[in-house]
């Protein structure tokens, strides 16, 4: 007298992958695209955010660094914490009492890494010159570089969209991926551990 096996219910045999959860993957995508698309639409409003909440770190780490002292006031380096928590809570101030300032701040450094990723990336392309697409390495450079140049061309007028924009531009792209691979996910094939529970409950 042979007994088969119960099926089990679908909570306990689905596994845990993108298939059977791919309307929160893509809800989450579809979240995340929404606030970047906001933040495009509102570049500065996004800026002074960013600057703003960077400024609050800034203050709530200098207040640490002082709490650091008063515990261990015995400790070699206190003198050195209280250096670098004058500097943090000084920045952070600056940066809570002018976040336009802030804003220029960042987008000096935005362009410093457009222009040094650059270069990079066109000496790597000319490094890997017969590779296959190796012309793509140097465009990408050429266009970081170019970026660059037009962003420190327009200071400090482009520090008033430059970061809000690009926070925005990639919260849009991330998001509209995110939901994309989601959204396509539902219809793949089902995992192979899921076809073999379910051929084996219905034998």
């Amino acid at each position: 007298m042979s007994t088969t096996p119960e099926a089990s219910g679908p909570a306990e045999s689905a596994p845990n992958t993108i298939q059977t959860n791919w309307r929160w993957i893509a809800a989450a995508g579809a979240v995340i695209a929404v606030i970047g698309l906001l933040a495009v639409l509102a570049p500065f409003v996004t800026g002074i955010s960013i600057s703003f909440l960077i400024g609050v770190f800034l203050v709530a780490s200098g207040f640490l660094h002082f709490i650091g002292i008063f515990r261990a006031r015995n400790w070699t380096g206190a003198i050195w914490q209280l250096v670098l928590g004058v500097v943090t809570l000084g920045a952070g101030i600056i940066l809570l009492l002018n976040p336009v300032f802030g804003l220029v701040t960042l987008t000096l450094l935005v362009i410093a890494y457009l222009l040094v990723s650059g270069v990079v990336q066109i000496a790597m392309g000319i490094r890997l010159r017969g590779e296959p697409n190796w012309f793509l390495s140097i465009a990408s450079g050429a266009i970081g570089l170019l970026l660059g140049v037009m962003l420190w061309a327009g200071l400090p007028s482009t520090a008033v969209w430059a970061i809000g924009l690009l926070f925005g531009v990639n919260l849009l792209v991330s998001g509209t991926s995110m939901a994309i691979l989601a959204y396509s996910a539902r219809n793949a094939a089902p995992a192979p551990e899921f076809e073999q529970s379910a051929q084996a409950g219905g034998v």
